[in-house]
């Protein structure tokens, strides 16, 4: 006898278990079972699956080796005579999760088909996802790079939506001039690609210049960026609210009047209307006022504050955080769900490529801006082509990304020949065709040509292999990132910097940066490093516990326990470990500093 597992539940028993699991599949194809019931049968037992959450793919169902999808279906699907779902209905394709197909035997083409094989793949590329089929050649390609050139055009900056500037979403950025790639997939045309594209064909050479791309790093013509290249605005949202409180007080948004508490300047709330909104079109940096507003005060301490006129209101604005600006785009007047005044503020910033700006091609060969070199110094071609983009060709050789070379030749010949080149997952047009195209257009069908330098205008010795490539430019910019600090705020408690970028925070040198101070012997580099909480304690000698000063008494040490009979050094030490002696003499501890002198 074998189980029977519904959702991991045991239900029963049955006598064998591939008929059994076979039945429920025909009364599936059927009909009489739903579409999304999905059976899993072992020698030992039979796994039934109706739950949610599962992956679930469709194929073609193949009996006796033959698919059951004729060239019958394919003309009343071209002509609309019957749809997707039609066929599903029929039992010509089924959905499989995971474990069903563990019992399948699938087919990647027709032509691989034998009696043993169970079901068929729509297409062949079927067995990637959505992004990663819009990568062209990507079975020339190294499986984790592929991945990896999927996960990075979910990042890639684009059109995302045709009512951006009705929209107010967090961290949004619009590129300027997408375009549709030269090498596309069928999966391009599918999805509608061109109605949001994410990406711009640039003329990219594989070579090195002075170094600037090593690591992989990219050089970008800075003309070429002058004109417009990779150029994107940054979209992000200020908002504010009148909140409502116990006994009838109420936030109100207005320019805060100079009796208020906390009232600032007059030059932080220099962009305010009468309304207390900043006008469209402002400049705006950081410690600018956006949405002036009050609010009630914190504490209604006595009776007396009940009355509203004697209760000072304090000052609430929303004003920009540290190394924030940009233009107010778009003023938003609303109410929430409670019914309260809701004001949206959207702050819009063009973002120029600059250097550590990250730029990828759709192969996994992601790199960061290097230097901008201006035209006249860029190798040029000698045609008179000057590519925008140059890449380096150490990232090639280990990662072994095929198909990043084969793009380049792939949108060189479609660019001269005008049209778009088919670069779908096991699909593609070949190579050798590719290549032979470009030798009938005029040029050396490996994808190379003779450069001249820039700066000398003397011929290369080597010849440069040169393109087109559809490149992406990603959202991760340097100006969202770059942080410094000398001083600033610090944490109350250990009176350590605070932490992160939106707090004005110190950049944290952690227990491997202070080995690489060690190794090099720069003790006192190490010293000024960790003394951002310095702090200089009295110490009693006898008892070796922390002392404090009177300073009524000339400013002495006294010690907690032989007051002023004994001997008060004062010691240089962290404020944290100081904090951590403390808490272990509340704990009933006695922590006792042994001292010594340094001579």
């Amino acid at each position: 006898m074998v189980d029977v597992y519904v959702n991991s539940k045991y239900v029963g028993t049955v006598d064998d278990a591939l008929p059994f699991a076979n039945e429920l599949r025909d009364l599936r194809r059927q009909g009489s079972l739903s579409e999304d019931v999905n059976v899993y049968a072992t020698a030992q037992e039979v796994h039934v699956l109706t739950d949610e959450g599962r992956a679930r793919r469709p194929l073609i169902i193949v009996k006796q080796g033959k698919s059951l999808l004729t060239e019958k279906h394919l003309q009343q699907l071209t002509d609309g005579e019957i749809t997707w779902h039609d066929l599903v209905r029929q039992g010509v394709i089924e959905y499989l999760d995971a474990a069903e197909e563990e019992n399948t035997l699938v087919a990647c083409s027709e032509a691989d088909l034998t009696p043993e094989h169970t079901h068929l793949e729509i297409t062949p590329g079927a067995i990637c996802g959505i992004t990663t089929a819009l990568v062209p050649f990507g079975n020339y390609n190294q499986p984790s790079r592929l991945i990896i050139g999927s996960k990075n055009q979910k990042q890639a900056l684009g059109f995302y939506a045709a009512n951006y500037h009705l929209r107010m979403d967090m961290d949004a950025s619009i590129l300027h001039y997408p375009q549709f790639p030269i090498v596309r997939t069928k999966i391009h045309g599918v999805t509608g690609y061109g109605e949001h594209p994410s990406g711009q064909n640039m003329i990219v050479a594989v070579m090195c210049y002075d170094g600037y791309n090593m690591e992989d790093g990219v050089i970008l013509n800075k003309s070429s960026v002058e004109r417009g290249l990779a150029r994107s605005t940054y979209f992000q949202p200020v908002s504010a609210e009148e909140l409502r409180y116990s006994g009838g007080l109420i936030d109100e948004i207005s320019i805060p009047d100079k009796d208020v508490k906390g009232y600032r300047s007059e030059k932080d709330y220099q962009f305010l209307e009468g309304d207390g909104l900043i006008y469209p079109e402002a400049k705006v940096s950081e410690g600018d006022v956006i949405i002036g507003r009050t609010s009630p005060p914190r504490f209604l301490s006595s009776l007396d504050e009940y009355n509203l006129s004697a209760a000072i209101r304090r000052e609430s604005s929303i004003s920009l955080k540290h190394g924030e600006k940009g233009v107010a785009d778009l003023v938003v007047l609303s109410e929430n769900e409670e019914g309260n005044k809701l004001v949206q503020v959207r702050l819009r910033e063009e973002r120029i490529p600059e250097i550590g700006d990250k730029f990828t091609s759709r192969h996994g060969q992601k790199g960061v801006t290097g230097i901008l070199i201006p035209q006249q110094d860029i190798p040029f071609s000698t045609s008179g082509i000057i590519p925008d983009l140059i890449f380096t060709p150490h990232g090639i050789s280990s990662r072994m990304t095929v198909s990043h070379l084969i793009e380049l030749i792939g949108a060189k010949v479609g660019a001269l020949a005008g049209r778009y080149v088919d670069g779908t997952l096991f699909e593609a047009e070949r190579e050798e065709e590719l290549r032979k195209e470009l030798l009938k257009l005029g040029f050396s069908e490996d994808g190379t040509e003779v450069f001249n330098d820039g700066r000398t205008g003397k011929q290369m010795l080597a010849r440069i292999y040169v393109g087109n490539m559809h490149y992406l430019r990603l959202r991760h910019m340097v100006a969202n990132k770059i942080q410094s600090r000398a001083r600033g705020p610090i944490q109350l408690l250990t009176r350590q910097p605070t932490e992160g970028k939106a707090k004005e925070g110190g950049l944290r040198l952690g227990e491997m940066e202070k080995d690489t101070l060690i190794a090099h012997g720069a003790s006192l580099l190490l010293k000024e490093r960790f003394d951002a909480d310095r702090v200089v304690v009295p110490v009693c000698e006898k008892s070796g516990l922390m002392g404090y000063y009177d300073f009524r008494r000339n400013d002495r040490g006294i010690s907690p326990l032989f007051g002023e009979n004994s001997d008060m050094s004062d010691i240089e030490m962290s404020y944290a470990f100081k904090l951590m002696l403390d808490e272990i003499r509340t704990m009933g501890i006695y922590a006792k500093l042994n001292l010594e002198n340094k001579y």
